[in-house]
């Protein structure tokens, strides 16, 4: 049987959604050229739809099911798809994978719940009740760094021992480098492992993560790739190479203290020429210093002239 990292491949792009300048509104349309664009230009091996990077937090349940099926359509089969069930309130969790599977999506991803710091026990049981009201392959999704708690290896290993279609999940990794490992050692074999930090690629590869979930890869998709394919290929000091070029991209992402890099992260891609328009409150806008920052990186990457 295929593994979730078979599926979806090595580059999973967490989809930004693009919001319009004046009213902060879905640009719909908008959503569905930047999925052909990370398409046709095989920035992404597959794509989340409102995750973290999606900004799900900002968006009525009925915009993510739009954007599900806005997503659908303009993917046209070209690319796996996996539905962000990623809220609080489990209820809630499970009406967002009931609809990706409506929608004949390929896979969820459930949050782990935030604000509300349930034990592991509850933890246990927000991700059991979402994987039981779908057939999809589901992956979990730990990110201490906005949630408030981590879900602890433990609990992954009980999850995939008791749940069958629980068989991945993707790790903030730069919170707990070494946890990609700890999960990979105590999950059956073909449990799949995402490292979701850009800046933690090569570290993730190094200890069996299948691949990345990558943001950055909107704008810096092919570099990715090239560095993904060099490491597997054994060329280590190549891959090296193109990981320190990137670096300094990434961490700028975080300017001033910022923990959320979405606003930067988004200015960047507005400046490629990526309509996304900008983040929605409580996210404040990049600054013009700290846009500039990133065209400095762009045109130092010959992204930009």
């Amino acid at each position: 049987m295929q593994t979730l990292g078979e599926k979806l491949g090595h580059i999973v792009v967490p989809l930004a959604t693009p919001f319009k300048e004046e009213s902060h509104d879905v640009d719909y349309d908008a959503t569905a050229a930047l999925v052909d664009h990370l398409i046709s230009n095989e920035f992404c091996d597959s794509l989340i739809v409102a995750g973290t990077s999606g900004e799900f937090n900002t968006l009525t349940l009925e915009e993510r099911f739009e954007l599900f099926r806005v997503v659908k359509e303009a993917a046209a089969g070209r690319v796996p798809l996996v539905g962000g069930a990623c809220t609080s309130a489990t209820r809630d969790a499970v009406k967002l994978v009931q609809e990706a599977e409506r929608l004949e999506f390929d896979a969820a991803m459930v949050l782990g719940p935030c604000y509300c710091k349930p034990c592991q026990e509850g933890v246990y049981k927000h991700f059991a009740t979402v994987a039981k009201a779908t057939s999809l392959p589901v992956m979990l999704y730990n990110i201490p760094i906005f949630t408030g708690l981590n879900v602890e290896k433990e609990t992954v290993a009980r999850l995939a021992a008791d749940i069958p279609n629980i068989v991945g999940i993707k790790d903030e990794a730069g919170i707990n480098p070494t946890q990609m490992t700890e999960f990979i050692r105590v999950t059956p074999p073909g449990f799949t492992v995402y490292n979701g930090d850009d800046i933690m690629v090569l570290c993730g590869l190094a200890q069996g993560a299948s691949g990345v979930v990558s943001g950055a890869s909107h704008i810096i998709g092919k570099q990715m790739r090239e560095m993904i394919n060099l490491f597997l290929s054994g060329d280590i000091k190549a891959a090296r190479e193109i990981h320190m070029a990137l670096d300094p991209l990434f961490k700028d992402f975080c300017q001033n203290g910022r923990t959320n890099g979405i606003p930067i992260w988004k200015a960047a891609m507005n400046l490629c020429g990526l309509k996304v328009g900008p983040p929605r409150l409580p996210l404040s806008p990049a600054t013009a210093e700290e846009t500039e920052v990133m065209r400095q990186h762009l045109v130092r990457l010959e992204l930009l002239s």
